[in-house]
């Protein structure tokens, strides 16, 4: 590879950070295998009330904060803060709103009942990841959209902000993986997220979205698709099934070779 190419990996969980579910393994490894083949890599995740600042040395970049992120009919200050990742010298930046994510737990109480505004912090996440591109001015060639959390970024990019030379030239990646929520995130979210009908059957896909929906959400609006699950949703699996898309399938992930079917997953995308 002749050129320095640019990833953004964009997940809800990465060790030593947030550990929601063992995939936050794979989103620490993959980043820094990445980094290591002479990649350019950042990393893009919610600052979890959970994540200790002092331990982990994060700090506020001024000059990204302090946009409003719409959701709904509201505007939420969103504050960015960077840390170096250990042993990585690979900067991870942290997307905070004070109501959505200063709290004890991840994604649940502690009797494990799922956060009635989950909803809300997805969407703020997810048009947040949009706002701070903008303000860096740093073109990835490929944007991998990590979990069910990351589904609308895809979607965005396309639409609200197509426009933006940013995320001209980028593909977009998105994983179905072996995690999500046993619930539904209620009739406002498309509302909520501004859908606006700006991509067929979204709207319709997304009225009262399960965990399934937003898959297939980030499957229809992404460019590829990668799948870490030993079994996938069969709504899910008969949508991937049916798409075109490039797709790379792995069910374990402790297995050697994983890091480097992604490698050759992104070279293919680059050769494109």
């Amino acid at each position: 590879m002749t050129n320095k190419k640019k990833i953004l990996f964009v997940t809800h969980e990465m060790e030593p950070y947030a550990k929601i579910t063992p995939y936050a393994k794979v989103a620490r490894a993959l980043p820094q295998k990445m980094q290591e083949d002479g990649m350019e890599v950042r990393v893009f995740m919610p600052k979890y009330g959970k994540i200790n600042e002092r331990r982990h040395r994060l700090h506020e970049v001024i000059r990204l904060s302090g946009i409003n992120i719409p959701v709904g009919e509201a505007d939420n200050p969103m504050i960015i803060k960077v840390a170096s990742l250990p042993s990585a010298k690979m900067q991870v930046y942290f997307l905070d709103n004070e109501d959505y994510f200063h709290r004890k737990s991840f994604l649940g109480d502690d009797d494990q009942s799922f956060f009635e505004d989950n909803d809300e912090r997805m969407i703020f996440f997810n048009k947040g990841v949009m706002e701070i591109m903008k303000k860096l001015g740093w073109s990835p060639d490929v944007i991998h959209c990590q979990g069910w959390m990351t589904a609308l970024v895809p979607f965005y990019a396309k639409t609200h902000f197509k426009n933006e030379p940013v995320f001209k030239n980028a593909k977009f990646i998105f994983s179905v993986l072996d995690e999500g929520f046993n619930t539904k995130l209620g009739d406002g979210f498309a509302q909520k997220a501004g859908l606006n009908g700006e991509m067929k059957d979204f709207d319709v896909m997304l009225q009262n979205p399960e965990c399934k929906d937003l898959y297939m959400a980030g499957i229809k609006s992404a460019d590829a698709i990668t799948t870490l699950a030993e079994k996938l949703d069969p709504e899910v699996e008969a949508y991937l099934n049916a798409t075109d898309k490039p797709v790379l399938r792995s069910t374990d992930m402790e297995s050697d070779e994983l890091m480097d079917s992604y490698s050759k997953f992104y070279e293919e995308l680059f050769d494109e």
